[in-house]
């Protein structure tokens, strides 16, 4: 009984959504280019993923370094924020780059 009820609110909701928006859409003219934009937006995105895996493996290094020599967090701490920043770096080249080609290009 619940989820009919919900499936049915929910399939309404987006019946109404796509009846207000779909004229809007299809009626601009879209040409291959604006969809290149976006996907080479896509594509230098993905270089977000080699930062998050690079900040995860920081992180377990640190951790384990730190539950090996208690005394020396301070430092470990330290030199772990540092490469946490190097390593986001890249991310945020691969955000400016995929703002750039969807607003610039």
């Amino acid at each position: 009984m619940l989820n009919s009820f919900y499936v049915t609110n929910v399939l309404t909701a987006y019946v109404s959504v796509m009846t207000q928006i779909l004229p809007i859409i299809l009626a601009e003219t879209v040409n291959i280019g604006d969809g290149l934009k976006y996907l080479g937006a896509g594509v230098a995105i993905v270089g977000v993923i080699g930062a998050g895996i690079g900040q995860g493996a920081i992180g377990q290094g640190a951790c384990m370094a730190i539950g090996r020599n208690p005394e020396m967090a301070p430092k470990i701490t330290s030199t772990m924020i540092i490469a946490c920043g190097i390593a986001e770096s890249g991310a945020i080249y691969a955000l400016v780059i995929a703002i750039l080609l969807i607003f610039v290009a």
